[in-house]
């Protein structure tokens, strides 16, 4: 059922099983079920740019969390509503302004957000000035919940230092010593480099370059060029959406791969369903894969659901981000039998994620020092083509507890301050 609001608003209302489409619905929308004084969640997270895939994908999983969560009576007896905003995909001061509008205006009692990590940290100053609980799905810069970090901020995905500590020493032992790196020039980039560049120090090699790349670039042929005449062991890919797609074809086209072994940290199933099959190359760590092996509790469930709402695909790690967020918030609000924020917050810190929700094996749960999730990586290695399935591009060979390559919390820098 869809029925307008103010014609001034310009918003679409559509009940919340309503997740099929949803790259076509234009935001700002909310989703919401009957019920009285719902619960209201703001997600702030991109749907046009370099992030728009991720990002929508993000908001299939939460979608898909409210559904179920509303068909068992909501949280604490409440329905919930989403209210979901297009952030962009780098522009630090629309993201900003869309976290206070729903925040100020539409009164949201927790906050999503974001897939870019700059636009999560600009959005985190806003949500621990407001007081409100605020989840980050996918933004990885260390800083979130490092040196940055906020009694009401948690975060879903790795933290770039632990993508780097997850899959360095393989790499090195794997393809050699001298590594070049192709970086994004943000928050994300920057860390994560600053990450494989301490692992590599520890193991005895030499980064060769780094060239840092602008978001959103769509011609990599002078950074590919530098990269080759340095002659490393790796090229670095450190990209990530609609970049990793542009860099990756390029390397292939330019036969850089066939030269030298191509690898990075993060990779995505967006990107890489969206590239051609010769550009699937390399060693990569995914933070969540769909195709694991031995029998996962929920997932063949999961896999189910998602295919349904989303013309048959599969989810993807931010499919996962943005089910596991909806479903942490509502698990600590009913471990504190309410949804004020402080107590929520306290709730969610060293909360264990159960089986059916975290879809993945060893112990998945939020760190209470730092709020950062502890979750797995997978290691291994792109496909041409599907093994299986068309969807099964990666080979998992290795999955890495979280908690087992996060450095310390008092190695981070964050000094977490409860408020009275």
């Amino acid at each position: 059922m869809i029925r307008p609001i103010a014609a001034l608003d310009r918003r679409t209302v559509v009940k919340a099983g309503a997740a099929l489409g949803l790259a076509q619905i234009a935001a700002p929308f909310v989703i919401s079920a009957r019920g009285e004084t719902p619960i209201r969640i703001g997600v702030d997270n991109p749907l046009t740019g370099t992030y728009a895939a991720p990002g929508k994908n993000e908001n299939t999983g939460m979608l898909l969390a409210v559904d179920q969560l509303n068909a068992k009576n909501g949280i604490l007896g409440r329905k919930i509503e989403l209210q979901i905003e297009d952030s962009t995909s780098g522009d630090a001061g629309a993201a900003v302004q869309k976290a206070r509008k729903l925040i100020e205006r539409d009164n949201v009692d927790f906050l999503v957000g974001n897939v870019n990590s700059a636009l999560a940290q600009a959005m985190a100053q806003v949500s621990n000035e407001k007081g409100v609980l605020h989840i980050v799905p996918g933004g990885h810069t260390d800083g979130i919940t490092g040196v940055n970090c906020k009694w009401n901020v948690f975060r879903v995905c790795n933290t770039t230092r632990m993508e780097a500590n997850s899959i360095c020493p393989l790499l090195f032992s794997t393809y050699g010593k001298k590594w070049h790196f192709i970086t994004p020039d943000y928050a994300f980039g920057h860390t994560l480099y600053e990450g494989c560049e301490a692992n590599l120090k520890k193991l005895g090699g030499t980064v060769t370059g780094n060239e840092l790349t602008p978001l959103g670039i769509t011609d990599f042929s002078a950074y590919l060029i530098k990269a080759r005449a340095a002659n490393p062991d790796v090229l670095l890919v450190l990209v990530q959406g609609n970049d990793m797609v542009n860099c990756l074809k390029q390397i292939s086209q330019f036969g850089i791969d066939k030269q030298i072994h191509v690898a990075g940290t993060q990779q995505e199933l967006e990107p890489v369903e969206a590239m051609p099959p010769e550009a699937r190359v390399g060693i990569w760590m995914f933070e969540w894969y769909w195709k694991q092996p031995g029998n996962t509790p929920g997932l063949d469930q999961f896999i189910a659901d998602v295919r349904k709402r989303s013309d048959g695909k599969v989810p993807t790690a931010r499919t996962w981000f943005g089910y596991v967020t909806i479903h942490a918030y509502a698990l600590a609000c009913e471990k504190a039998k309410t949804i004020e924020a402080k107590a929520v917050a306290k709730a969610l810190a060293d909360l264990e994620m159960p089986p059916e929700i975290k879809m993945q094996p060893n112990k998945v749960y939020f760190r209470g020092g730092d709020h950062q999730l502890m979750l797995s990586a997978f290691i291994g290695e792109l496909m041409h083509k599907g093994d299986g399935d068309p969807e099964n591009l990666f080979k998992v060979n290795h999955i890495v507890a979280g908690d087992s390559v996060a450095p310390p919390v008092s190695e981070t820098g964050c000094t977490m301050q409860m408020p009275a």
